[in-house]
Parts: structure tokens; sequence; C-alpha cells
């Protein structure tokens, strides 16, 4: 009642009814409802519901009554105790009352039970007659909801928890963005920009070095701020009473009250219609090229062991296994290169977007690269059925389903993708094995990622996202003349009246070729399905792979509405030959005598202007166009 009507009232009641004090009044911006009991008016379980709503709980003894004092242990922490869940206490604020009434503090009794009781917050001694302290005890009242010491304090250590300090270096960690260890000036205006939304001035910068200077020998290191010192400041922060500091900054990272990642920060809303995939922007591959940069310290464009750990210390936990090394292209030491780097992440997209969110989340993407939340970093493609429609997409990762019988050498297939020839593949373990291989291609010069998922080969259990591809790749062992037939069947059931391109390998084609138990020949069967004939492939080779079989597959997804026929330049087929034939030096001499004919070896000014002979030019054109096409059409009859 004084702090509403600023002074003390003549008649006190036993029980002040619901005051609001407005958001606008407050120096945190935050209404606040204060609630009184009085045990003359109201019941136990009346009180029992208002601590259960409460958000924070001011117990208010007379600081010239012990025996008010002794009840603050005796009677009301046990109460509120029994009242709230273990795991959510709430905190508590000791008001001592009437104060001017003695000489002497009672902070001497209240200290050691400060110290027993870590819900405690703090103790404020005031007058509610004279008014001494009643706005101060509703602020930190306030306080103590939005900015607790708990979790960020231990007094007896008198230093800050581990949580805290975990929670800490994280934020450290993710602000030095050249990770040298220090925060440089630029990289402290940075933070303190993003933290407090204004920079600091250069004067404002050197106080705060220097009172790192003093109390620590390596709390500053090449005029930056180390990780001691960033853990000095904030101790400092806490121990003056300024614990909303350091709460803006773990906030502004994305912790909770309980110093974890908040789930709304890791997990931002981000709607995907069906038929859409997801896929990383411009602005997050600029993002992760940055990261990589920063750890990667010797400058070979690969990660090694030590830098990936470096660069997942901000994780709760280590996301990439062994695994990934068979995923993505990697040197000949084994570690993860630039190209297999970026490729993770651009599967890790595809495949399960909600956790590429929370990597981002860790890594700091929405605090670095000033985005909204991570979900600014993903595009979310249009519907497949409207690129079937318009006969073009705008995707830049395509999926490839791989089937095949067991041996068939699908597993070979993905490793060929990444470079890695039979001898290498032998030493991959079996708990470090793959079932997908990610890499680049090039189509028509336009970069693009083609995603390759070896099916397990069950054929009675497929699940929908075995069938649900860009295109289908057939794999059989051309030396195994039973290993045909299962491609056979996987099409037939599945793919056959499907509009998804289908592709036929015949693996192991290094090896001697026997006939296939089957009804008819893989060409024969590729010819009635109007398929490309089965591509020859092995992987037995000194050097690297051939990669042109993936190439075509990337352009067989890109265009599943186009036959395409060949993309080679193997000089047998009809696309070749057709090429080869235009570019044929009897053709250039047909169409230099056609030149003639047409347009006579001298035109003068006047037949320029003469409407027979652009008559004679566009009978000349239409002639050669006729034949070209048509000798087209016969090499293609002959196939």
């Amino acid at each position: 009642m004084s702090l509403v009507s600023e002074e003390f009232p003549d008649v006190v009641p036993y029980r002040a009814e619901e005051i609001t004090i407005p958001a606008d009044v407050t120096p945190e911006r935050v209404p606040t409802h204060i609630v009184d009991y009085s045990e003359a008016e109201q019941t136990d379980e009346q009180l029992f519901q208002e601590i259960s709503k409460a958000n924070v709980i001011c117990i208010v003894y007379a600081v010239n009554n012990k025996k008010s004092i002794e009840k603050v242990t005796s009677h009301w922490i046990p109460l509120i105790t029994e009242n709230t869940d273990k795991d959510s206490r709430v905190p508590l604020i000791l008001v001592g009352n009437k104060s001017d009434l003695v000489e002497h503090s009672s902070m001497e009794t209240i200290l050691p039970i400060m110290n027993q009781y870590s819900e405690i917050e703090t103790c404020v001694e005031c007058s509610a007659k004279n008014l001494k302290n009643i706005s101060e005890l509703f602020y930190y009242a306030q306080k103590a909801v939005l900015h607790p010491t708990g979790p960020l304090y231990c007094p007896e250590k008198k230093d800050m928890k581990p949580l805290c300090v975990k929670a800490l270096t994280r934020i450290f960690k993710v602000s030095d963005l050249d990770n040298d260890g220090n925060l440089n000036d630029n990289e402290l205006n940075f933070f303190q920009r993003t933290c407090f939304n204004t920079p600091l001035e250069p004067q404002a910068l050197e106080d705060v070095k220097n009172v790192v200077r003093k109390n620590l020998i390596d709390g500053v290191c090449d005029n930056g701020l180390t990780l001691k010192g960033f853990l000095f400041l904030h101790t400092l922060f806490i121990q003056r009473g300024r614990h909303e500091t350091t709460w803006t900054v773990l906030r502004r990272f994305g912790y909770d009250d309980d110093l974890e990642l908040n789930q709304d920060y890791l997990f931002p809303p981000l709607k995907i219609p069906p038929d859409c995939t997801t896929e990383l922007n411009h602005n997050a591959y600029l993002f992760l090229q940055s990261v990589f940069d920063k750890h990667d310290k010797d400058r070979d464009c690969a990660l090694s062991p030590e830098e990936l750990r470096d660069l997942f210390d901000v994780f709760p936990y280590m996301p990439w296994g062994p695994d990934v090394n068979n995923t993505v292209c990697t040197n000949d030491q084994g570690w993860i290169t630039y190209q297999g780097y970026l490729s993770q992440w651009t599967l890790t997209t595809y495949l399960d977007v909600q956790r590429c969110l929370e990597y981002l989340g860790y890594l700091g993407y929405s605090i670095i690269a000033e985005q909204e939340s991570q979900a600014a970093g993903i595009t979310v493609t249009r519907d497949k059925k409207i690129d079937l429609q318009k006969k073009q997409t705008q995707r830049s990762v395509f999926r490839c389903n791989v089937f095949g019988d067991i041996g068939s050498g699908k597993s070979g297939f993905l490793q060929a993708f990444l470079g890695r020839n039979l001898m290498r593949q032998k030493t991959i373990k079996e708990e470090h094995r793959s079932y997908y291989a990610i890499n680049t291609t090039y189509v028509y010069g336009q970069e693009k990622y083609l995603l390759l998922h070896e099916v397990f080969p069950d054929f009675d259990y497929l699940s929908d996202s075995d069938l649900a591809c860009d295109i289908v790749c057939l794999v059989y062992d051309v030396s195994n003349p039973y290993s045909f037939e299962y491609c056979a069947k996987v099409f037939k059931q599945y793919f056959m009246d499907s509009k998804t391109p289908c592709m036929m390998i015949a693996a192991k084609s290094d090896l001697p070729e026997v006939k296939q138990m089957y009804g008819c020949s893989p060409l024969e069967f590729c010819r009635r399905h109007k398929m490309p004939p089965p591509q020859s492939f092995t992987c037995n080779a000194a050097s690297a792979p051939n990669r042109d079989i993936y190439t075509k597959l990337t352009t067989m997804a890109m265009y599943p509405h186009a036959r395409l026929r060949c993309m080679c330049t193997c000089n047998r087929c009809t696309f070749c030959l057709c090429q080869n034939f235009l570019n044929s030096e009897l053709l250039q001499t047909v169409r230099a005598k056609l030149y003639a004919v047409v347009l006579r070896r001298h035109v003068s000014q006047a037949d320029l202007k003469s409407s027979t002979f652009w008559l004679r030019a566009s009978v000349g054109a239409t002639v050669f166009a006729v034949l070209g096409f048509a000798m087209y059409r016969v090499l293609l009859k002959t196939r």
C-alpha cells in the first residue's frame, strides 16, 4: 500500500487487494501482479493455490521481532518447498520490514539463512512507514524472476556454476570469428552490438580491458580478451548485482532459465508442403564456408580429426560419426575435404531439416549471419509436380535410389562416386559403412548435388522413402546370371507405371559377362520399357573410377520429361553418330554448295534489294533443314 500511495496508510487492513504494476512504469518493462496473504482472512488451501501460481515469493519479517525471523526457516520456507516442484523452485526474497524501529541491521542473522537455502535470491531491509527501499524491493522481486542468480552463481564458492561457464564458453567460441582464442576489438564490438544493440566506444572498450588486466594475468592477450578474461567479466557483473547483463547475453544466444538452449531457438517453425524438398540457400553456404575457414588452421582444404573436434566443440555432442567419412569426399588421409564438408551439410538438410536447424543453432547462425532464425538459411523447393509441368527445375539436390540384389555392386557404385576405386573400398570397415553418398556433378555447366541412397534388397518391404526419389538406379552384376532378375522385378513392381526415370547399370563390367537367366536380355528389357540401354560400370580401376555415369543420372533427374538418349562421346551410339555426321567434311561441302546455288558467287546491291533473292535464300534454308532432319531420322531408325 505504501508503494502505490507513496505514503504510509493510517489504517492497515489485514490483507491488501491485488495490485498490478503496469509495464511502462517498471525498469524491466514487465507487468507485475502483487498478491497479499493474511492468515486471519485466508485458508491454507488458498495460500497453497497462490504459491503454485507465483513466479517469486517475498517472505516478510519484522527486523525487531526475533520470533518473526525464526519463523522464516521454521515455517515459511518449508511450507513453500512442500508446495512447489523440486525441479522448478520459486525464487524467494527475504524482506526485513520496520527498519525504522531499530538502529541495527538484521543481516548478520539472515546471511546464514541465505547460504543455507539456494532459492533465496536476496534480502532487502525496508520500512513501509518512511518508504525506505519499498520500490527497490519490488524491483529485486522482478529481477529474481527475469534474471535469477541461482542458475549462474554459487555464493559458497564465490564463482559461476559449471552450466553457466559452459554456456558462456560456447558463446565466446561462437563470437571468436577468426578462432584465434581472443576477442579482438571488432569481435567485441560485434558481440556488444548483437547483445545490446549498441557498440562500445573505444575508450569504454579499453577501460574494460584494463579492469581485466588488473585482476588477471592472462585475461588479455595480443590486445584481445581471452576466454578467462571473458568469464571473469561476467563473474564480476554477477558479484556486483548486474545479473541482467549476463542474462541478456545468454538469452540472446538462445539459452533458457535452466541454461539449456531453448527449443524455440533450436527448432524454429518451418513449413514444408508435401512433395517439396529442403536445401541450404546461398547465405547459409557462405556461413558454413566461413565456419570451415575458421577451423581449417593449416589451410589444406580439409578438416583433420582435431580440427573437426574443435569445430563441433560448441555442440553438446559429436554430430558426425565415422560413417560420414564414407558418405562424402575425403583426402588421401581420410580427412573430410571442403567439398565433402559442404556435401554433408547438404545431405543433412535434404534428409533431416530439423536436425540441420539444430546444428546451425549450435553454430550460432542466426546471430553471426544476423538473421531472424536458422530457418532463414533454408530454401523449400516448389512441388515436384510443378517442375514436371513447367519442364524445368530450380532445385540443386537430386536423389537417386540405388536398387540391386546382394553382391551386385551397389556399395562399390556409391563409393566410386566419391572417387574411390576397389582397392580403396576394401579398407572400409563394415561398422563404418554408409548407405548414402553425396557429391557434386556438373550438368550443362551448372553445379548440382547428386545424393545416392543404397536401398536394402528386401523386395517385399520397400517403404515410401525407398521409392521417393528423382531417379532410380538398377544395378546388376554382369558376371552373375541371376543378378538381373531382381532389378527386373523391382522395376515391374514399383516403377513401370511411375514417371520416375530409371537407368540400368551393368556393374563389374571388367569381369567376363554371362547370359542372364531371365526371359530376355537386359538390353532387350530396356528397349521394351523405353529405358536407356544398360550402362557398363566398374570400380576396379587403378585410378579413380569414371564419373560420366553420375552426370547422366543427374541430367535424367533434372530433365525427367526429356528422352535423353546419350550424353557421351563414345562414337558408337546414335547421338554420337549424328553429331559426327553433322560435323563431317561431306556435310560441310554440301552446305557450301547449297550456299553457292542459293546465293551465287557474287551478290550485288541490287540483288539484296530484290524479293526474288530473298525467296531463293528462304527456299535454300528450308531444303537444308529438311535434309538434315531426314538424315537424323534415318540414323534413329537404324538404331
